[in-house]
């Protein structure tokens, strides 16, 4: 079976082995060792010398993690968004009672960095700004390091959800000055759900102390200060971290530039077999993800029946649209445990079954 969405994604057998040890006390010397392990090569993959948590959470957790960690109520923020996932990142903050000013672009469109300056000009008490990298609804790449420089430039707390990109698109954190940075573990770290691994800056540490909106579980406090034990505050996914340990060991070994042109080159071959079948792009290829493609559907595919169809018939599993273009995109995921003859495989599928989910 093929698994090709944006997430969860496939494993190796090596993590899948590892998930299969005993449990054992995650207070124990051998579980910290993991802990103290894990956490420091993660600092390499975020290329960061600042802080690194580990949640036991879902990725989304680790979004509500840093809106709660680092506002209080009241607080006003931009948030800006070019897809679903965008949108969910401003619904947090304004579950917490933050004064959410909504930045947004049509689906599929770039975030213009000029338009997030002319926004922060216009609102002098802003207190952080909420982006996504890699917007996974749409296939996109946000220009991250553009938008970093207008944030940088008006001192703002830059909270970055890079979920389906970090460990696969390159993202320097402390060079493009993040202040929190989320990604999960069922990404492109090549394990299941149930991780959510978060960069915290000094920046964000002091924004913390100040910070006093309801937090218990989520709160970084907690976990920096038991990880100073190599433990966490509350009993971890302890099979995920096995894994990871693994997966670290793969990631690093193989080498962070080259993880990033494999990924690079297995999304032009993604982007290259759509064209030759006739079918375009949801988003301008300039900023296409190398983790996912988005690919429309036009008025002659029935998405649910090619999904269907490649599942049923030739083992292949895409993802549909999400929110509003629901039916109007299908998606392939290509991020973590992927090699350009995966991809061909899918492409072949995808050729065979267009054909059987053409509308009637």
């Amino acid at each position: 079976m093929q698994l090709r969405i944006p997430g969860p994604t496939p494993c190796p057998p090596q993590a899948l082995e590892a998930m299969g040890r005993q449990m054992m006390n995650h207070r124990g010397k051998e579980f910290g060792e993991i802990l103290r392990s894990t956490t420091e090569r993660l600092k390499q993959a975020f290329q960061t010398k600042g802080d690194v948590l580990l949640l036991t959470a879902s990725g989304t957790g680790g979004m509500e993690a840093a809106i709660v960690n680092t506002l209080s109520p009241g607080d006003k923020v931009l948030s800006i968004s070019n897809g679903f996932f965008g949108e969910r990142f401003g619904d947090i903050a304004q579950a917490y009672s933050a004064e959410v000013i909504r930045l947004a672009f049509e689906w599929g469109r770039p975030v213009d960095p000029d338009a997030v300056e002319k926004a922060l000009s216009g609102h002098s008490d802003i207190k952080a700004v909420l982006v996504v990298h890699n917007e996974t609804s749409t296939g996109m790449t946000n220009q991250l390091e553009e938008i970093s420089a207008v944030v940088r430039k008006f001192g703002r707390l830059l909270l970055v959800d890079a979920i389906s990109s970090l460990g696969c698109i390159n993202l320097p954190t402390d060079d493009w000055h993040c202040d929190v940075v989320v990604t999960a573990s069922q990404k492109g770290w090549m394990v299941p759900p149930g991780l959510a691994m978060v960069g915290v800056s000094e920046r964000a540490w002091r924004a913390h102390a100040q910070a006093k909106m309801p937090r218990y579980y989520w709160d970084f406090g907690k976990a920096k200060s038991l990880l100073e034990k190599w433990q966490t505050p509350w009993t971890p996914a302890v099979s995920i971290f096995y894994a990871l340990n693994v997966t670290l060991d793969l990631m690093l070994g193989e080498g962070l530039d080259n993880v990033f042109a494999r990924h690079a080159r297995v999304a032009e071959v993604t982007r290259n077999g759509v064209n030759s079948l006739g079918l375009s792009l949801f988003v301008d290829e300039k900023y296409s993800s190398n983790t996912v493609t988005a690919v429309n559907a036009s008025d002659k595919i029935d998405v649910p029946e090619l999904v269907r169809v490649l599942r049923d018939e030739h083992e292949v599993i895409i993802s549909g649209g999400q929110g509003k273009i629901s039916g109007k995109i299908f998606r392939i995921g290509h991020l973590g445990l992927v090699c350009e003859d995966d991809i061909k495989a899918v492409l072949e599928a995808l050729r065979k079954a267009l054909p059987q989910a053409e509308k009637g």
